[in-house]
């Protein structure tokens, strides 16, 4: 149903058809070698947001990192790109705009290869720094609300929220005793790392296509005596293989979750540092707090100068995230493996040439294309399959 809603819910909810490309001849020929680096698997706009680190600082980061492995930082790029693209159609925005957002996201994804500032208007970024702002007013009780629609000690069961079993219930008592746990909980610069911390009530949550098949746990917890610290909103989740192809030569942890921790404090260090790896039921599992802040950026409604924008700052966090895993020649080479190629005219006179050449690789434009037709394609079947169903219910 989620899927069914737009081409770009589609393309969120689909990592394996992208995945499935990537494995193709096409793409084989098409898609350069980066230098081997943390990546975040799944680089699309609704896994990138305002994330809180655990001072209480915020910064636009990768906020899912499922997905991730040491592999081709280029795979991160198409696959932002096509996030983009569909983002776009969706928001029936022409198709001119998709275009210069492709430039965009290699003028800013190179930018932050090479430290440069970031060139795009103030007020075209006025949508994003909304959310930075209403990220940084955010407290426990729109947490509370948002999450579990209510501010009081206990998680409501219904829809989204299902009962455990007594075992469950036994062994998630027994995690939160353990000390690793505990300083998780009181990580935060506000709280005591010294503070008790008390489970006081937990559920199986039902959230969306990631939870289906995997364990899934909220699980409410008090900071101190008597709750003296407040609470927190603790998020289990199973770490399961990645469907994202790593590099062959690269040493990555073979436990799921430790991959997933690893790969998170490399991107996206305010997350990762609030995260744990752990075992629920002899499987692995991520254990991380969720936070006020911490917001998905929906791209909605924009103009065509605000979306080409937001390509140009999601790239550049992206680059970052790549940027700080590699050293200065690493970076310098890669940024310049990744410079559009002018024709001679267009270096020699780029006023004359400014708009009759688009300013991005050829590898990626034609990824895009490409992409977006298949994905095209498979959405409008996922929709008429949808639809038999909903009809023969």
């Amino acid at each position: 149903m989620k899927m069914a809603q737009s081409a770009h819910a589609y393309v969120r909810g689909n990592t394996v058809k992208f995945y499935e490309w990537l494995d193709s001849a096409s793409a084989g020929s098409l898609v350069p070698a980066g230098p081997p680096v943390w990546i975040c698997g799944d680089c699309h706009i609704g896994n990138l947001g305002p994330v809180a680190s655990a001072e209480g600082q915020i910064e636009i980061q990768i906020r899912d990192l499922d997905q991730t492995v040491i592999g081709n930082p280029a795979h991160d790029i198409i696959r932002l790109s096509l996030s983009l693209a569909m983002a776009a159609r969706s928001s029936d925005l022409p198709g001119v705009t998709t275009a210069l957002m492709i430039e965009q996201v290699i003028s800013g994804y190179r930018q932050a290869l090479l430290k440069q500032p970031r060139k795009v208007q103030e007020k075209d970024v006025a949508p994003i720094q909304l959310a930075m702002r209403q990220a940084t007013n955010r407290r426990w009780r729109h947490l509370a609300e948002e999450r579990i629609q209510d501010v009081t000690p206990k998680i409501p069961l219904g829809r989204r929220f299902w009962a455990l079993s007594p075992a469950e219930r036994r062994e998630l008592d027994q995690l939160f005793q353990q000390d690793e746990v505990r300083k998780l909980a009181t990580c935060l610069k506000s709280r005591d790392d010294k503070d008790k911390v008390k489970l006081l009530d937990a559920a199986y949550w039902m959230k969306g296509c990631s939870s289906l098949g995997r364990l899934r746990y909220a699980v409410l917890a008090g900071i101190g005596k008597r709750n003296a610290d407040g609470f927190c909103l603790i998020d289990i989740k199973e770490a399961t293989t990645p469907a994202a192809p790593r590099d062959q030569h690269a040493a990555m942890p073979r436990n799921n979750a430790e991959r997933v921790v690893t790969g998170a404090r490399a991107l996206s260090p305010f997350l990762g540092d609030r995260m744990l790896a752990a075992s629920f039921q002899s499987r692995p599992v991520v254990l991380r707090e969720l936070m006020p802040q911490d917001l998905k950026f929906e791209m909605e409604d924009l103009t065509q100068a605000e979306a080409i924008a937001a390509a140009n700052l999601f790239a550049g966090v992206v680059g970052k995230a790549h940027a700080r895993q590699m050293d200065e020649a690493t970076r310098k080479n890669w940024a310049a493996r990744l410079a559009p190629k002018l024709s001679r005219s267009s270096a020699t006179s780029p006023a004359k040439t400014k708009n009759k050449t688009l300013n991005a690789p050829s590898w990626l434009w034609s990824s895009v294309v490409e992409l977006a037709s298949t994905h095209e394609a498979a959405y409008l079947e996922h929709c008429r399959l949808y639809a038999l169903e909903r009809a023969s219910a």
